[in-house]
């Protein structure tokens, strides 16, 4: 004989043919035997669960009544009479409700070894015993039934979660909306729901769907989500991976090793500096075809001491003309600035690990074409001509002129929450120090590769109308096209952009296909201007990441505040 629990109570034969057991009462009885098969069930017990707390006058003698009218439906050996109760001659097997526990665990088993087809099939079956409320016969079942019910639960997310692991997000999403639904504080259930948007090729819904229920959270028990839907939102904004190619299509580069300048396909070093067959680098390697050698002839690299000028400037170093092109991040010569390895420079003096910075000598005394490193912390590339230099970093960030001690751990915070997110926002006052604990962590993860293409100061607090965010953005990124009038190398102008008058689809289109790291410091003036700007780019352009600094939120979806 087989029992059923899972719905309305039933009894049935070896060979599948139902028996009648009719009677509230009687197959109240049935169930809390079932629930114990093979165990001797106390007639207090049994009283207590089938009268549900009102029992007749003479409660025994009806608790035997009512067992042999049982012992009449399903056969007298069926139930017997043991110690001051009674017990069903069953094994947990002959009951649905433990066959469905052991399937429903194997399931769970299979799906940890990473066999989720087993684990669907088992899923199907234990849960399609189920056909209704558990223990649905007995008065009161709300304490053994809430058990049953969690564990059938965790059934459903385990055969979804199979389901998903087996590529089946689309076929999942009705049954997990409509799950979600009835269940919206059931926080696993909504993390395989928005994990399946994910699958299912639709991210901009899934980062919705956590919206949603990080808003339905906190309305409702004024909680944040826990650490598996932050981890899952996170995953959602983690930053791209370096894609082969992705500064153009030519250099087939990785983000390993910068091309070699002036070669086929050479990358500009900088916004604006022309690059491709025959081009010339700003600062060639040493040795290289038909370009002179710096440690021969004199001739200084950029940022080298004299005028004190930051590299590439409008013409050659020491004339003092002071037009400079965004570049590198080492602005060195002149008075307690910095080289790029962050080493201080005296009046005159050291901006390269101790060396004076002499004419025609290369940085950090290397020698040229002796495979020297100009540049600390950056990858080499071969020159031409055998030697070897350093690609010079972009970005626009200055010079700090003092030092910055005591914040490495926060420093370190910042790159893991640059880590996990896009958009990080510094909180705080005026006056806490954010401008410069946003700049000194950039450079600090800057010079570990991160950013190839560098990272880029927006300065918003000389902004008054937010209608001009974008534009200083672009100014800072030095993404404006120019060109010479005549022959006069001074006057330059603005040419009409040929996308259109938005700066900010200029500003996206300049960004779309470059890795680097956007600081917008001071937002809380124009904060809902900046955080149009970053909503935008962030959309538009994969490789992009913002830190930005501000009193306010930004309010961006996938915002992450360190205050």
């Amino acid at each position: 004989m087989h029992y059923a629990i899972l719905g309305t109570t039933q009894a049935i034969r070896d060979d599948g043919t139902p028996v009648a057991v009719g009677g509230a009462r009687l197959r109240a009885l049935l169930t809390a035997l079932a629930l114990r098969p093979g165990r001797v069930v106390q007639a207090h017990l049994l009283v207590d669960q089938v009268w549900d707390g009102d029992p007749p006058a003479d409660a025994v003698a009806a608790l035997q009544a009512l067992v042999a009218r049982l012992r009449r439906a399903l056969g007298h050996g069926a139930v017997r009479s043991a110690d001051g109760g009674y017990q069903l001659a069953a094994e947990r097997e002959d009951v649905d409700l433990y066959r469905f526990e052991r399937l429903a665990r194997g399931g769970e088993a299979a799906l940890a070894a990473g066999d989720a087809a087993k684990a669907a099939a088992l899923y199907e079956e234990g849960l399609a015993l189920w056909r209704g409320p558990a223990l649905a016969d007995l008065p009161d079942p709300a304490a053994e039934a809430a058990r049953w019910e969690a564990v059938r639960s965790d059934a459903r997310r385990g055969r979804l979660a199979a389901a998903l692991a087996l590529g089946r997000a689309e076929q999942a999403l009705p049954e997990l909306t409509a799950l979600c639904a009835r269940q919206p504080l059931d926080e696993p259930l909504q993390a395989l729901r928005i994990r399946a948007l994910r699958d299912a090729g639709r991210p901009a819904e899934a980062l919705a769907a956590y919206d949603a229920v990080r808003r339905d959270l906190a309305d409702r028990l004024g909680a944040d989500p826990g650490p598996a839907l932050r981890a899952l939102h996170a995953e959602l904004l983690s930053p791209p991976q370096p894609w082969p190619g992705a500064r153009g299509t030519d250099s087939g580069w990785s983000g390993a090793q910068p091309p070699t300048p002036g070669g086929p396909g050479a990358q500009a070093p900088y916004p604006g500096a022309h690059a491709g067959p025959g081009s010339h680098a700003p600062y060639p390697g040493p040795g290289a075809a038909g370009q002179p050698d710096p440690a021969r002839s004199g001739a200084q690299p950029p940022g080298g001491g004299g005028s004190g000028h930051g590299p590439y400037t409008s013409a050659a170093a020491g004339s003092g003309h002071p037009g400079q092109v965004p570049g590198t991040a080492g602005v060195v010569g002149g008075s307690g600035v910095r080289g790029p390895a962050g080493a201080a420079a005296g009046q005159g003096g050291d901006p390269y690990a101790g060396h004076p910075a002499q004419p025609g000598q290369a940085p950090a005394g290397a020698a040229a074409g002796q495979g020297g490193d100009p540049y600390p912390g950056h990858g080499p590339a071969a020159g031409p001509g055998g030697g070897s230099y350093q690609a010079p970093q972009q970005g626009n960030l200055r010079a700090r002129l003092t030092t910055f001690v005591g914040r490495e751990d926060d420093i370190g915070v910042i790159g893991d929450d640059l880590a996990r997110a896009r958009l990080v926002t510094l909180l705080g006052p005026g006056g806490a120090g954010k401008t410069r604990l946003s700049q000194e962590a950039a450079e600090a993860h800057l010079v570990r590769g991160h950013w190839p293409d560098g990272v880029w100061l927006v300065e918003l607090a000389p902004v008054d109308d937010p209608d001009d965010v974008a534009e200083a953005a672009l100014a800072a990124l030095g993404a404006r096209e120019t060109k010479l009038r005549g022959a006069a190398t001074e006057e330059l102008r603005v040419l009409t952009d040929r996308h259109g008058d938005d700066p900010l689809d200029r500003l996206a289109e300049h960004c779309a296909r470059r890795r680097l790291l956007l600081l917008l410091d001071n937002c809380e003036h124009v904060v809902d201007a900046a955080a149009r700007l970053a909503e935008e780019l962030l959309a538009r352009c994969p490789g992009v990441q913002i830190l930005a600094t501000s009193r306010e939120p930004l309010g961006v979806p996938g915002e992450t505040l360190r205050p």
